[in-house]
């Protein structure tokens, strides 16, 4: 076969593979196309979900006459003119792709009257087209009519009209959080399904966040605002107990644009390490702002995967920064929507990784070795003293006119199991074992942090075959690893030695531990394994140190609990991710009886 150049119409299709997915593709693409032109007003119309009719109309600057048919040839773009240019995209679109590709399957027009202009101008997908005369207020309108007409192998592989809808509605979100200054209405079938009034105020932020993931996260959120190494942050995270069953309501902005990184969702779901539950997902709606020299938003076709070109820094920021707002959430306190600020430091250098209880690492509470034997009499003795009487101030009977506590105070106890309180608001439920949990935990991690990490040597080394690349990562992560306890030596240009592990981790796999901190460095440049392991073991031994069902507290125990819990950190849901209290307002229990009606 004889080499030869493809036809212009063929090449276009075969971008629109990779830049038309289906007809939510299209709606980003002129969407963003109208944000980068200084839109403040966007108005979307769309018909049969998409496939019959996607209108976009915008008030931005305009395109000039002579500039149109360029709009509909490839890699013909006025937002980058150097390689400058593409180190620092400012814009959401740069690659010119997009118009022509979405051409060459659909039916397009393009409508645009350039400010300052005596008219508008429109031109058609038809190759060399002449401008002509149309009636148009300042801004651009861009019709896509019959998609995929003529590519009939990619329309039968669309969904239902709903379905197609769906991805555009999320599409249109997206947008709706990541520029809050713009005003949005959406058409479905001649039917209005949506508006957006543009953001004026903090009230406004928060009507909108609400309206695209509803009134519950809004009021289950913690907002947070935090800025160090040039870096800036902002937005909400829900709280753990509003986990998802699955990732729908995570959204995560680079410089505007929506992004899915795996170092970004690893960051974040590290902070949520201890008060997730098991295969829950955390709900978050977050900005990151940096400077866009460090951001290479040209990693793929879509532009929704990103390279930060200091990946630890970025990660790390994240984790702190999620991590001091969640530590902050006791038990006892109510959410509200006003900003909760950090601490304005610069990024810590504790680079850890997703934690994942790895199979065999847990150890038996009662054969825990010497150098930790105080850590679990520590816990003995929390589980036996530290619910003594409390301080007199906690006496309700001798301390009326002192201000009631978040969680009240206590007035029985429910089946050896619960703890019933009142406290301003009404009722408060708690699970006493749960909630000694986690207090008899963070105790737990703060004294092993103060003791640092104990190691001892291995009797019998651990040799581990690897891969020459994985040698030559663990050989210039020798200190990474010593950090965490472990003594590493290479033995061979594939091979790997075991020499010393913490002593708390001595019936853990050392081989695979080693291989799966390996595997977090080589993807991501940190690894909190070691960490995770270890917290496994506090865990547990938190469990069995903690008060147990059925056990009698009086009213001055349990009031001691409460006090506990409102100064620990992350009070609100046990080691394992479950609640450890609940609030019923005397509203909700006058509803309950019908009080009113």
């Amino acid at each position: 076969m004889r080499i030869q150049k493809l036809p212009s119409l063929l090449i276009n299709q075969i971008a629109a593979g990779e830049v038309v997915e289906r007809p939510a593709s299209v709606v980003k693409e002129l969407l963003e196309n109208s944000l980068d032109a200084g839109a403040t007003r966007i108005d979307i119309e769309i018909e049969q979900g998409g496939l019959k009719l996607i209108k976009v109309r915008d008030n931005g600057h305009g395109i000039a006459k002579d500039d149109l048919a360029n709009a509909l040839e490839r890699h013909a773009t006025s937002k980058i003119h150097t390689l400058q240019d593409l180190e620092k995209v400012k814009t959401l679109g740069f690659r010119g792709e997009a118009l022509p590709s979405i051409a060459s399957v659909s039916r397009l027009r393009l409508i645009s009257f350039e400010q300052n202009a005596e008219h508008a101008w429109a031109v058609s997908e038809k190759a060399n087209a002449a401008p002509t005369p149309a009636s148009h207020s300042p801004g651009t309108t861009i019709e896509v009519k019959d998609l995929f007409f003529n590519v009939p192998a990619r329309r039968k592989f669309m969904r239902t009209e709903k379905t197609e809808f769906n991805h555009i509605d999320n599409v249109i979100k997206r947008i709706a959080l990541s520029c809050p200054y713009v005003q949005l209405t959406v058409q479905h079938n001649q039917r209005s399904v949506a508006h957006f009034r543009a953001v004026e105020n903090q009230t406004d932020m928060v009507q909108r966040v609400a309206a695209v993931c509803g009134d519950e996260f809004v009021a289950h959120s913690l907002q947070l605002e935090n800025e160090a190494a040039g870096l800036h942050l902002s937005g909400w995270i829900g709280l753990p107990t509003f986990s998802r069953s699955q990732t729908d309501m995570q959204f995560f902005f680079v410089n505007g644009r929506m992004i899915r990184d795996k170092l970004v969702n690893h960051a974040i779901r590290r902070a949520y390490d201890d008060v997730l539950y098991h295969g829950r997902h955390p709900a978050f709606v977050l900005h990151l702002g940096m400077d866009p020299a460090l951001v290479d938003v040209n990693a793929h076709p879509t532009k929704h995967e990103v390279r930060f070109r200091d990946s630890r820094l970025v990660h790390d920021f994240l984790f702190k920064s999620l991590a001091q707002v969640l530590s902050t959430a006791r038990a006892g306190e109510t959410v509200t929507p006003a900003i909760k600020e950090l601490e304005h430091s610069t990024a810590a250098t504790d680079y850890t990784a997703i934690s994942m209880r790895q199979p065999g690492l847990g150890l038996k509470v009662r054969d825990a070795m010497p150098a930790y034997q105080s850590l679990y009499a520590s816990t003995e003795v929390s589980a036996a003293d530290t619910l003594s009487s409390p301080p007199v101030k906690d006496d309700p009977e001798s301390s009326q006119s002192s201000e009631i506590p978040p969680l009240g105070y206590a007035l029985a106890q429910l089946k050896g199991i619960y703890i019933l309180a009142e406290n301003a608001a009404g009722l408060v439920l708690v699970d006493m074992h749960a909630a000694h949990e986690r207090i008899t935990y963070e105790k737990l991690k703060a004294e092993l942090a103060e003791q640092n990490i104990h190691t001892q040597p291995l009797l019998l080394p651990v040799s581990v075959n690897v891969s020459a690349a994985e040698a030559d990562l663990a050989e210039t992560s020798i200190a990474e690893f010593r950090r965490y306890g472990i003594e590493l030596e290479r033995t061979a240009p594939e091979q790997l030695r075991i020499i010393q592990i913490p002593v708390l981790l001595d019936r853990s796999n050392a081989e695979q531990l080693l291989r799966d901190v390996l595997a977090d460095l080589q993807a991501l440049g940190s690894s909190n394994r070691i960490e995770t392991a270890s917290n496994a073991v506090l865990s547990t031994m938190a469990c069995h140190g903690s008060v147990r069902a059925n056990r009698h507290l009086t009213l001055a125990e349990m009031n001691a609990l409460l006090r506990q819990m409102e100064e620990t950190e992350r009070s609100g849901q046990c080691n394992h991710g479950r609640p450890t209290w609940i609030q019923l307002s005397i509203d909700e229990l006058d509803r309950l009886f019908l009080r009113g009606r």
